[in-house]
């Protein structure tokens, strides 16, 4: 079996992926400090799998730990790259934090790849290096922006660091899925999101809200150019993209990428308006929701979805499941976490 390192496999996006991995055999290192994950989800993928990934708990910011890691599995063919601060809105206040830790990730994964002879490298990365697109929806070709945010920056900045590295090296390949908007959870309910402290995604303040956990849900912003005036995005099941994430480790083991350096955008491919995502969660769960109107966010942009069609070409990858299925398992899961 082939070794991964899957970086912040102990989150929301990385355990599911997980799952698929260990689904299809391959052999997965788990690395996670656990700053912003929660270490029950590993017993969540024992309990899916019926086998345990090895856990190391480290920071990816940190090379002297990462190098110890590498030092320890030297096997490693390849690395899937979650381990980051994500939170659109933080990252605004704190800058310097989200660079430090986002940027110097990548490059000491990049580094010891390198010098431990790996071969393979996937990027989370985001559909925020689109900004506010001109033209929807976004292709792969479609100009990319100044970010909106430090973290949109982040991904921006580490994909040119990943492209420019592996044109410099001939034994490194590399996929950048730049997502839309992951949402649910296992249908099993023993993984998904379960963010630490306040929810800065849509989905998991919905469900704390109906849960009881929140009193109020804040819709930022009612005056954008959309149909009810709420921000457009691009919503889909988690287990699909971390479907695409094996899907993309294929095509780099079986040598079936077209270049060093491939980027594939993962969505549904049709683009919701936050008040209908409130509404198809009402639908589905049988629970009104409280929720108000207040100002935008800083960062936020107004409407995004993407053109699929590359990664469905390439990948042989598209979106299985419905956004009421996606909802309804968020729902399941925080109902079993929080024992309702």
């Amino acid at each position: 079996m082939n070794k991964i390192l899957v970086t912040g496999g102990a989150g929301y996006i990385g355990s599911h992926t997980v799952v698929e991995l260990m689904n299809s055999w391959y052999e997965v290192v788990i690395v996670d400090n656990f700053s912003n994950s929660n270490p029950g989800s590993i017993d969540g993928i024992e309990r899916i799998i019926g086998r345990r990934p090895v856990l190391v708990e480290a920071d990816c910011s940190d090379y002297s730990q990462m190098h110890e890691l590498f030092k320890k599995h030297s096997d490693i063919a390849g690395v899937i790259h979650f381990a980051a601060l994500k939170a659109v809105g933080e990252s605004v206040e704190k800058p310097l934090e989200y660079y430090r830790n986002n940027i110097l990730s990548i490059i000491n994964l990049l580094s010891l790849l390198r010098e431990f002879g790996g071969k393979h490298f996937v990027f989370s990365s985001s559909c925020t290096v689109y900004g506010q697109p001109d033209v929807l929806p976004v292709t792969e070709q479609s100009p990319l922006k100044p970010a909106m945010s430090p973290y949109g920056n982040t991904k921006k900045v580490g994909e040119d660091i990943i492209r420019d590295t592996v044109l410099a090296s001939a034994n490194i390949s590399a996929i950048a899925l730049r997502y839309f908007n992951p949402i649910g959870a296992h249908p099993s309910s023993e993984i998904g999101e379960l963010p630490l402290g306040k929810p800065d995604n849509l989905v998991p303040f919905i469900t704390q809200t109906a849960a009881g956990i929140r009193p109020k849900l804040q819709i930022f912003g009612n005056d954008y150019n959309s149909p009810d005036g709420t921000a457009i995005r691009d919503y889909f099941h988690v287990v699909d993209l971390a479907k695409a994430h094996v899907l993309a480790l294929d095509r780099l083991f079986k040598g079936s990428n077209k270049s060093n350096f491939e980027v594939f955008n993962v969505g549904a491919g049709q683009g919701v308006t936050v008040l209908e995502i409130v509404k198809a969660f009402e639908k589905v769960s049988g629970k009104k929701l409280n929720y108000e109107i207040v100002g935008r966010r800083a960062g936020d942009i107004e409407k995004v979805w993407a053109d699929t069609s590359l990664a469905e070409k390439e990948l042989g990858w598209k979106v299985k499941s419905s956004l009421e299925d996606a909802l309804l398992t968020a729902w399941n899961w925080e109902k079993k976490v929080r024992g309702i």
